[in-house]
């Protein structure tokens, strides 16, 4: 009996038994005309707002493939905690499709209005005409949707937290495939409304725009997804659009027949990871600060990476990427690309222009070419002529190889003054390979007073490499473009 108030004591430290999660009411689409009654798209949707977290949307598959919902009229936004799944896809892997033209009327490059009159298609502001809308909210799961035919597939406005997974988004020509934006609703980005999201495992085809993350979109992650090009499409622009978006990761996509895989404008510390860039005018474009590319395989491309002059010098770093067979006269140039006469091409370029220099050639969007005083020049190594856009990098000057002794390899180099560089050096198969087709190691080195460093590194798998070639990154992360190759 005297042990009772020690054990009373006690009682308030044990765990109480956990609660059950209620399960969420599952509303079932199974009907595809869209008039509001239970059983359509437009209904459950409407339902689920009134009450987010109680449900789930399951979308049978109605009849005999394809599945077609054809709304004709622009579907409620959603509201979350819900997911919405196409059940058939993880049954046999078809697609239950939401088309959008059952109400938006394909009128060519004037089918989707930008936020500015007179403005229209790819490379505009616009959030016009989406198909699946999440807006200011979070937790929505998108999942075995085909989405096709909109101005904007998908559209992620001020949301966060949401996974659009295993979709298909096809031929959405205007703002995007699926666009993640903290846009105010007048241009201004917003931050900490657009973070968190994950875009796992989509087919994106024949979009204007596959995908973009801008005007404050950060720390969202993008990736295993297939994004491609084909001559259907009427402005094949950009893979991925990243503008004035941080901290996203984008790893283990593949980038396919675009004018530019990759673009980012004035976005910071985005990483770049194990992605592929084949068939591009550009397969990486790049402007902004702390930007990374790392481990990528980009090959068969005009230009594989593109450094673009901004009015402030930035870094970009570059590691360990792997880049061949570029150089190919891919002229295709929507909002991107790379079609100016004369070009250098190549592997890593400096310098190549974009919609706001006057030395593009290309589309800048319909109703969106700039005024001539506008369009800005870009300098050259001198800094001339005044005033101009300095080439990036702070133009960092590659290595230059001396010898391969043995198996190592001497070279120096020249940067900031005392200062800490990292040299990666490359091999290639053939003797007249002049880009960075096999990654071979790296070997940091301490810079003089004067900015020159002398390096030296045993390349213990270069024995099927009949060139070399290196690139320098300073400690800031500014990489070289790579240097002249050292043939065997």
């Amino acid at each position: 009996m005297r042990l009772l108030p020690a054990l009373a004591a006690l009682l308030p430290l044990l765990p109480l038994p956990a609660l059950a999660t209620p399960q969420p009411q599952v509303l079932t689409v199974d009907r595809y005309a869209d008039d509001d009654q239970p059983g359509t798209l437009r209904w459950a949707i409407e339902t689920n707002n009134r009450h987010p977290g109680q449900y789930r949307i399951d979308i049978a598959a109605v009849g005999q493939p394809p599945y077609v919902i054809r709304p004709t009229r622009a579907l409620p936004e959603i509201k979350g905690p819900v997911a919405i799944t196409g059940q058939a896809w993880a049954r046999d892997g078809q697609y239950i499709a939401i088309d959008g033209s059952g109400y938006i009327k394909d009128q060519g490059a004037r089918t989707c209005p930008g936020a500015l009159p007179g403005q229209f298609g790819t490379n505009v502001r616009t959030t016009t005409h989406p198909g699946l809308v999440l807006r200011d909210t979070q937790g929505v799961q998108l999942q075995g949707l085909e989405v096709r035919n909109f101005c904007i597939g998908i559209l992620v406005n001020r949301a966060s937290g949401n996974v659009i997974q295993d979709n298909r988004i096809v031929a959405n020509k205007g703002g995007a495939g699926i666009m993640l934006t903290g846009d105010d609703g007048a241009g201004n980005p917003t931050a900490t409304t657009t973070n968190n999201n994950k875009v796992l495992r989509n087919q994106l085809i024949d979009n204007g725009d596959g995908l973009e993350l801008t005007r404050g979109a950060a720390f969202n992650l993008v990736a295993d997804n297939l994004f491609r090009s084909t001559p259907a499409n009427p402005e094949p622009s950009q893979g991925i659009e990243i503008l004035l978006g941080n901290d996203n990761s984008v790893v283990r996509n593949r980038f396919e027949d675009y004018s530019d895989g990759l673009q980012i404008n004035w976005g910071k510390r985005n990483y770049l990871a194990a992605n592929t860039f084949t068939g591009n005018s550009i397969g990486i474009s790049v402007t902004g600060e702390g930007n990374i590319l790392d481990g990528n395989l980009i090959h068969g491309n005009r230009i594989g990476v593109a450094l673009r002059p901004e009015p402030d010098s930035t870094a970009t770093r570059l590691s360990a990427n792997r880049i061949w067979g570029n150089s190919q006269d891919i002229r295709r140039c929507e909002a991107g690309g790379s079609c100016v006469e004369g070009q250098r091409t190549g592997a890593i370029v400096f310098g190549v222009p974009a919609q706001a220099h006057a030395l593009y050639v290309g589309s800048r969007g319909v109703g969106a070419d700039l005024p001539k005083q506008d369009q800005a020049i870009i300098c050259d190594g001198n800094g001339q002529p005044k005033p101009c856009q300095p080439l990036p990098n702070h133009n960092q000057q590659p290595p230059r190889l001396i010898a391969l002794q043995g198996n190592v390899l001497r070279g120096e180099v020249q940067g900031p003054a005392s200062s800490l560089l990292r040299v990666e050096v490359f091999g290639n198969a053939e003797a007249a390979g002049t880009e960075a087709e096999q990654y071979l190691g790296e070997v940091l080195v301490n810079s003089d007073d004067q900015g020159r460093a002398r390096f030296a590194q045993a390349l213990e798998q270069s024995a099927r490499s009949k060139s070399f070639t290196a690139t320098v990154t300073t400690s800031d992360g500014a990489t070289s473009e790579l240097s002249q190759p050292l043939r065997r």
